[in-house]
């Protein structure tokens, strides 16, 4: 083994899990040596793996997200409540369905990605309504899991029990907060931001390279139940 090239992979590997950037603008030699030396490549993959990280590629840019359950770089749920600013699991949860609802908005198949810029708490207000409803049909006409069934039903009651906006307020200038629809909306975005992945304007949500780079990535490799459950997609689809 080079030890130029596992200096560069570590190198590589320490600006990534720290946020930096690496593409063919910024760190353009490291960014290089990924595309085109083989061990540097490998080696980097190979920590990355045993790290529990998935590195995906979006626009000339590379970005890396944790595994499922990754302990270090990852977020435990209450974690991710503080994070959040949530209290309850259940609250939780549908910040999570709310989350999945975005992805939606603009991806609506694996071959068709919306370029739109931005998207209005409104309109994930709409998405996520429409979605608890093919859920709510789903416990009807499918055969879901018990699991299944409970879950929707407590998301839908949690949803359904907040208001669009909480008394007299108006869209524009409601504060994130857990009391209404739009609120809780706020909530996500306000964590979206923090993590890179929006950033907003004017009460528009625009979405950045690195959502990008984990959305796309997320649908083709994830997209399963859940996905058939709320577009009403192939009933016996794989989780």
């Amino acid at each position: 083994m080079d030890h130029g090239n596992l200096d560069k992979a570590m190198e590589l590997f320490a600006l990534l899990i720290t946020g930096e950037e690496i593409s063919s603008a910024q760190h353009v030699d490291l960014y290089e040596a990924y595309q085109n030396n083989s061990e540097v490549y490998d080696i980097l993959m190979s920590v990355l793996k045993k790290s529990n990280l998935s590195l995906y590629e979006f626009g000339n840019s590379l970005y890396v997200t944790a595994g499922e359950g990754n302990r270090i770089f990852g977020f435990t749920n209450d974690e991710l409540k503080r994070a959040i600013g949530l209290r309850l699991n259940r609250e939780l949860y549908l910040a999570y369905f709310i989350i999945y609802n975005i992805i939606l908005i603009f991806y609506k198949d694996s071959g068709s990605f919306s370029y739109a810029e931005y998207v209005r708490c409104e309109e994930v207000v709409a998405q996520t309504d429409g979605s608890l409803q093919k859920a709510m049909k789903a416990l009807h006409d499918r055969a879901l899991n018990a699991v299944e069934e409970n879950s929707f039903q407590t998301l839908a009651a949690l949803w359904e029990d907040m208001p669009l906006v909480p008394g007299n307020d108006d869209m524009a200038s409601l504060k994130a907060a857990r009391g209404s629809k739009t609120g809780f909306i706020k909530l996500v975005f306000n964590f979206l931001i923090s993590q890179d992945l929006f950033f907003e304007s004017q009460g528009r949500y625009y979405i950045k390279p690195r959502f990008r780079a984990l959305a796309e990535n997320y649908y083709e490799e994830n997209r399963s139940r859940l996905y058939n459950i709320v577009t009403g997609g192939d009933k016996d689809a794989s989780y």
